[in-house]
């Protein structure tokens, strides 16, 4: 066997949204790609802002000294300082520099948090449905992953939360807003859990921290406000990523800011910087960790994500399909007609249209579609959605 046996089964539970994206490229080669609706993953198609891609230009051109040098494995502490402030004047926390680690995105912040975290038979739950990725990155660090189901509408259910979190309960991973769903928690979920935590801590004896992952923070409709998930619970570490809000997908970088408040902060300091340079990522991509710092308030306008939002629901409600309508992110989870959601996203394809089943997310019988594309894609979809609605016998 040339490959590890435990990596070659993994590889079968691979996620669907990689393998519906390489079909999606097999397809766009055969018919064309303007005739190929692909909604297979959530790539983001606006551009970086203007004064970020003028920082990047001003960055090159003066090369400050050191900028392509190792640096502290957490990240420049420049960098660093200015990312603490930004976050201590939305959140009203006593952040510091050695709260911060710069990583190389999300997940890379995700894996760090996780082995530092974790014994082989630790806990962490996830709310269904979730990001297929953190079954891997649990795996990575010898964990176990323990599903929660959300209600109906994808909030929080709290009995169900607190049967899954037992003595072997390390961690807690919350994605707010939602892939797949776009379902934001509120701040009265959010205090409730933190006080479930709080009596969970007390019984078994040791933190459970959660890990707030949050790269869609600034992507939220209709006016809302993303809750502050430091504030309901101590023991926390915020993990986000740039690749959506200043549409940085390819260049990987990102933080953990662990809450001032966490009982072992200073102990996961010291093992986050360790395990980033020991997992292999080493530090976060330099340039981009400076071009970061200064564009924390900055994001790509959040309009025309809304406009794409309300456009494909209205063409699907029309279509026949039923949804929560997503309050963040840029992806819908409508319900399929038949209870097969994989069989029904082979209906789908016969359309020409890419979606990926909600197995995949641990929440069957859905589909999720990510709007993340031309205005035009979305409109011209619509007559092979209402037809594979109609070939489902609805």
């Amino acid at each position: 066997m040339p490959i590890s046996k435990k990596v070659e089964a993994l590889m079968t539970k691979a996620s669907f949204i990689r393998r519906m994206f390489e079909e999606g490229r097999r397809m766009k080669q055969e018919f064309g790609a303007e005739n190929v609706y692909d909604f297979s993953l959530g790539n983001p198609i606006l551009e970086p802002p203007e004064k970020v891609i003028a920082t990047l230009q001003r960055l090159v051109k003066e090369q400050p000294a050191g900028l392509h040098r190792y640096m502290p494995n957490a990240g420049h502490p420049a960098a660093r300082e200015k990312i603490a402030a930004y976050l201590n004047s939305q959140m009203d926390l006593d952040i510091t520099v050695a709260d911060i680690v710069m990583t190389v995105g999300a997940a890379g912040a995700l894996n760090t948090a996780l082995k530092s975290l974790l014994d082989p038979g630790d806990e962490v739950v996830v709310v269904a449905p979730f990001f297929p990725e953190y079954r891997f990155y649990v795996d990575n660090h010898g964990g176990e992953m323990i599903v929660a189901e959300s209600t109906a509408d994808f909030d929080l259910d709290l009995s169900d939360l607190d049967k899954a979190i037992g003595p072997k309960t390390k961690a807690l991973i919350l994605n707010s807003p939602n892939n797949p769903t776009g379902r934001m928690y509120t701040t009265e979920q959010l205090t409730k859990l933190g006080t479930l935590l709080a009596q969970k801590e007390k019984a078994h004896g040791h933190a459970i921290t959660i890990l707030s992952d949050e790269p869609y923070k600034k992507i939220v409709y209709d006016g809302l406000t993303v809750p502050n998930v430091l504030a309901a619970h101590a023991n926390s570490i915020l993990i986000t990523s740039h690749s959506k809000d200043l549409g940085l997908a390819g260049e990987r970088i990102g933080y953990a800011a662990i809450s001032p408040r966490h009982v072992d902060r200073e102990a996961l300091q010291n093992a986050i910087t360790f395990t980033n340079r020991t997992l292999g990522f080493v530090n976060a991509p330099s340039i981009f960790q400076h071009l970061a710092a200064e564009a924390q308030a900055e994001s790509v306008p959040i309009a025309i994500y809304q406009e794409l939002r309300d456009i494909f629901c209205k063409g699907l409600t029309e279509a026949g399909y039923s949804f929560v309508k997503p309050q963040g992110a840029f992806y819908l989870f409508p319900k399929t007609p038949i209870d097969d959601d994989v069989a029904f996203v082979s209906l789908l394809q016969k359309q020409r249209i890419l979606a990926v089943p909600g197995s995949g997310f641990g929440r069957p019988g859905h589909i999720r579609l990510a709007f993340c594309v031309r205005k035009k894609e979305i409109e011209e979809s619509f007559e092979g959605f209402a037809a594979a609605m109609r070939e489902a016998g609805n």
